[in-house]
């Protein structure tokens, strides 16, 4: 009794239900076996009956009462192999179902303890360190990246040095342009009267500003 509440015979009561199925379905299969020998039986006492029906009727009479009794006999193994059949098959569903009960149960127990050091707040917790770690190697890298001594330059200082360069090359490419411009012959002295020579020279340096303003738009100034 003890052992009862206190788990003693917990291996007795799993095997049970295994137990049960394999008697009942030996049970069955020995009624089975009785049922048929007793259908032979019937076959004889009947073949009994059908040969002494008109010789010996009393013979053939008493072959008739032995068939149906057999024949009641039968019937009461087919509804106990029935009730049987029926009583095995709700067990096996009960143990199947128990089994399956059993599983899931197992699979809550290993679920439940493998969130059981877990929780939304550690996850989220978790995330922050990752993305914590990914930012810091970024800043690792990017530091090993960086060149080392002497070989830092400031990127203004580059920035107004190559402007300089830039104003110093437009610079020489004005003065060649001004040098390649030759200044207008004098004019050939002939017996006709002098024309007014302002008019010309006036002429002259509007020629030059516009050759000097398409060089500049040329260069883009």
């Amino acid at each position: 009794m003890w052992g009862y509440f206190f788990g003693g015979n917990a291996k007795q009561k799993k095997e049970l239900p295994k137990k049960a199925i394999v008697e009942l379905r030996e049970h069955i299969s020995t009624l089975n076996k009785k049922s048929a020998f007793l259908e032979t039986q019937v076959q004889e006492q009947d073949a009994i009956a059908r040969k002494n029906v008109t010789s010996n009727k009393n013979l053939a009479k008493m072959a008739l009462k032995k068939k149906k009794k057999l024949e009641a006999d039968i019937l009461k193994i087919e509804n106990q192999v029935e009730s049987l059949e029926t009583q095995l098959n709700a067990i096996e569903s009960a143990n199947l179902n128990l089994e399956t009960m059993k599983a899931m149960k197992q699979g809550a127990k290993a679920m439940k303890q493998m969130h059981g050091d877990f929780n939304v707040d550690k996850v989220d917790q978790t995330m922050d360190d990752i993305r914590e770690q990914v930012e810091l190697s970024e800043e690792i890298s990017d530091a090993i990246s960086r060149p080392l001594g002497n070989d830092l330059v400031d990127e203004d200082e580059l920035d107004e040095e190559l402007a300089a360069l830039q104003q110093e090359e437009l610079d020489n490419k004005m003065t060649d342009t001004k040098q390649a411009i030759k200044p207008p012959a004098e004019p050939v002295k002939s017996q006709l009267p002098d024309a007014p020579t302002g008019k010309v020279q006036e002429e002259e340096e509007d020629e030059d500003e516009k050759a000097l303003r398409e060089l500049q738009a040329e260069m883009g100034m």
